[in-house]
């Protein structure tokens, strides 16, 4: 079960110890596979904060969105049905509020949303942002701004620093990838654990999927989660990524 950890060591008088707040971003492809294998794999994450894409949002959505949450021993913090974004968090954290809005829709695509939890961890707020962006490059640039722009007002009005994941559909290269980098810190290159590779989840060759924070909460380290390779095999078709960051 995911709590932020208190990290020791000789601080300046004036700061308190940091804690690390682990924020984890997952699609987990609507529950659609090996639900047992997805459910270890989202204990092991261990996170405090987890970012989910492609949630249930059909039958039973409710009931299934805390089942993956309880999986974890996390409770659902925002995210709406359309959209299929959510935000869950741990007892580590004190959520402070939730919210989620649609995105721009486009004629012929998948109505697209973002998902924000404001929570609270050594004293620091943080809005954690939620989403998943389109495989059209239009629709793709045009959500990665708004949903940058909904996050960041979100931010600021609890006096936060803010935390985008998701799934980006695109390579660190290409335009919205880069955009998200002209506000935010792509977490991965800061402090990397292992290759990276999200996708797909069998002989996994591209990160398309990413962890980007205030440049003002320092990356103790991203990467993958230690879990059973046949389970995140199984469990969808992405790998999750983890962020460690100094709260």
């Amino acid at each position: 079960m995911g709590t932020a950890r208190l990290r020791h060591g000789t601080l300046p008088e004036e700061r308190q110890p940091s804690v690390v707040l682990r924020v984890a971003s997952y699609n987990v492809r609507s529950m659609r596979d090996d639900v047992a294998a997805l459910g270890r794999v989202v204990a092991a994450l261990r996170a405090d904060v987890l970012c989910v894409q492609e949630a249930p949002r059909f039958l039973c959505w409710r009931r299934r969105r805390g089942r993956l949450a309880a999986f974890g021993g996390l409770t659902v913090a925002a995210g709406r049905r359309r959209g299929g974004v959510a935000v869950l968090a741990g007892p580590g954290v004190k959520v402070l509020h939730g919210e989620g809005h649609l995105l721009e829709s486009f004629f012929g695509l998948e109505r697209r949303a973002i998902a924000i939890a404001v929570v609270e961890a050594g004293g620091r707020r943080v809005a954690v942002g939620s989403i998943h962006l389109d495989l059209d490059e239009t629709a793709r640039r045009c959500h990665a701004a708004e949903a940058l722009a909904l996050l960041q007002a979100t931010a600021d009005r609890f006096g936060a620093l803010p935390v985008l994941a998701g799934d980006i559909n695109e390579q660190s290269d290409r335009p919205s990838w880069q955009h998200l980098t002209e506000r935010l810190t792509d977490c991965y290159p800061v402090s990397p654990r292992g290759d990276g590779f999200t996708f797909p989840a069998r002989g996994p060759h591209k990160r398309i999927d990413a962890i980007f924070a205030m440049p003002g909460l320092p990356v103790i380290s991203c990467g993958g989660v230690d879990a059973d390779p046949a389970d995140l095999a199984a469990a969808t078709d992405h790998l999750p990524v983890v962020a460690d960051l100094d709260c």
